[in-house]
């Protein structure tokens, strides 16, 4: 994978207590590693290893002799970065949020990125949001009323309701209990890691 790829790479947050409570990218992850704010937390044989920003460094490059299919690595000056899967803050007591915040991001992962009237994924740029019943006909702003869409379904759609444009939503738009960028995909087996800290992880959001 380019470096370009490995910085889209997502990376889960756990606070002091090993307790999920936010996914970063790949930057702000090295950035709180390399100011010695978190640590590296990996799952081998069922064990936790904590690797600080200098022991990292050093378990990278004797992996990096050896690259393994789903790891992706970030070019450092004198050798390849593995990018860590998951980060614990080493300062911080912060308890995971009971809420979930209404916005964009929140939504696209709700749906998995996905087109919930054709079930295409699409990258971010090329997806809009679309209330299910139009506001101009009363529709509300709410988790239950918004989906993920393409933009040629969206277009399809216009300011009709899914019955009126001959249209059928694919699943039913629920508020999500949990976060959805922290409900990882099943087929991408670079974040099975992360399951073990999200008991309720399924498909995504």
């Amino acid at each position: 994978m380019s470096e370009g790829s490995a910085l889209e790479c997502s990376v889960l947050v756990l606070n002091r207590f090993y307790m999920a409570v936010r996914v970063v990218n790949v930057r702000r992850a090295m950035t709180l590693l390399y100011r010695g704010c978190a640590e590296v937390i990996t799952i081998e044989e069922d064990q936790y290893y904590n690797y600080d920003f200098d022991a990292w460094c050093e378990i990278s490059q004797f992996h990096a002799m050896e690259k393994q299919p789903g790891e992706d690595y970030l070019k450092a000056p004198q050798f390849d970065l593995q990018v860590p899967r998951i980060v614990r803050l080493t300062r911080d007591d912060r308890l995971p949020k009971s809420s979930v915040r209404f916005n964009r991001k929140n939504l696209f992962a709700r749906d998995n990125h996905a087109c919930q009237y054709c079930g295409t994924q699409r990258p971010m740029g090329q997806l809009s949001l679309d209330h299910v019943v139009p506001r101009s006909l009363g529709g509300k702003t709410t988790w239950e009323n918004i989906v993920c869409c393409c933009l040629p379904c969206n277009s399809r759609k216009g300011g009709r309701t899914p019955l009126q444009a001959g249209m059928k939503l694919l699943t039913k738009p629920i508020k999500p209990s949990s976060n959805p960028s922290m409900v990882i995909p099943l087929t991408d087996p670079r974040y099975a890691s992360w399951k073990c800290f999200l008991p309720n992880a399924s498909a995504v959001g």
